[in-house]
């Protein structure tokens, strides 16, 4: 399997709370994020709370594919961290994190997978900058469209880009 790292920070003129909310609300997403195409509930949690629920996520960027893969939420701290793990076409880790600083909201987003299908790891060794570029393009769809729900500009930053074998 091919291994990805990516660190994506967005810096955002809103309130963290508006901006933790937004984000959380991840069946939402098809409303303003254009790169995801659908976010369904596979299963909730069996105390009301957001941990121990599984949530399908399907996106589309530049490419000519879709990906699509489960997340079990393991982790939901308001207004400041929320992730899990995902299983399916890609496996491995999620986080959010966000914190105030300087009178913005930095939302930063650790993305660590693994890809499962079998012709992305064989083109990994030749497609890894295309790959990369797809995933910097759905995140940049979701910077831009998390601005246009809050009306405020939202500037994305590629913090770190690491790529494994």
């Amino acid at each position: 399997m091919a291994s990805y790292a990516f660190r994506t920070e967005w810096r955002i003129g809103a309130p963290i709370q508006r901006v933790f909310e937004l984000v959380h609300d991840s069946l939402a997403w098809p409303k303003w994020w254009p790169a995801v195409t659908a976010v369904e509930q596979v299963r909730p949690s069996r105390d009301g709370t957001t941990v121990g629920s599984v949530l399908r996520y399907t996106f589309k960027g530049r490419l000519p594919y879709t990906l699509t893969f489960d997340m079990l939420i393991d982790r939901d701290e308001p207004p400041i961290h929320m992730g899990g793990r995902a299983s399916g076409e890609l496996e491995g880790t999620g986080l959010w994190s966000l914190r105030e600083e300087a009178g913005l909201t930095v939302a930063r987003y650790d993305w660590n997978i693994r890809t499962t299908a079998w012709w992305m790891n064989l083109l990994a060794p030749l497609a890894r900058g295309i790959f990369t570029s797809n995933h910097d393009f759905v995140m940049r769809s979701g910077a831009e469209g998390l601005g246009r729900r809050l009306g405020v500009p939202v500037e994305q930053v590629e913090l770190h880009q690491a790529a494994g074998r």
